[in-house]
């Protein structure tokens, strides 16, 4: 993609945030997931021109998919994650009663289940332009909208995103 066509260019270079959804953090941590390969570069490649965003309710279903789902050890689990948060080219949003209000107007109107409609919720009220995913009950929709901001919902592992 050339940076120059870009809306989100800081001085010539492209300026990307991406929004990532539980499924694509585990996949992109736990290299017994398939998925993982396809995924090798996502956090390898941050940059100040690629970052990603998380929140407290990715964080903490990705600790509790590898711990109780993929039997990883609490410790393991914790110290991966520890380290995706200090990364400087990670942001990390947080939630506030502003953001649980945005998600529960977005589940009514889209009919999105409660914590995605959180996730989605954070992303929006923090002006996040995309979020990768791999559920298909969110990629339905392609686009979500909350009064003037838009998130695209692409999925990293089709070759659409």
């Amino acid at each position: 993609m050339d940076a120059g066509t870009d809306e989100g260019h800081l001085e010539g270079r492209r300026r990307m945030i991406v929004g990532l959804d539980t499924n694509i953090i585990c996949y992109a941590l736990d290299e017994d997931y398939p998925e993982n390969k396809q995924l090798n570069g996502l956090l390898l490649n941050l940059s100040p021109e690629n970052k990603i965003a998380i929140n407290p309710t990715t964080i903490h279903e990705t600790y509790n998919v590898l711990v109780f789902g993929e039997k990883w050890h609490a410790e393991e689990a914790a110290h991966g994650i520890r380290l995706l948060l200090r990364n400087p080219y990670v942001e990390f949003y947080n939630q506030t009663r502003k953001t649980s209000a945005i998600a529960l107007e977005l589940a009514v109107h889209y009919k999105l289940r409660g914590r995605d409609s959180l996730i989605i919720a954070n992303f929006l009220a923090n002006n996040t332009p995309l979020m990768y995913t791999h559920d298909n009950g969110l990629l339905k929709h392609q686009k979500i909208t909350y009064k003037n901001t838009n998130l695209t919902i692409k999925d990293p592992l089709n070759n659409q995103a």
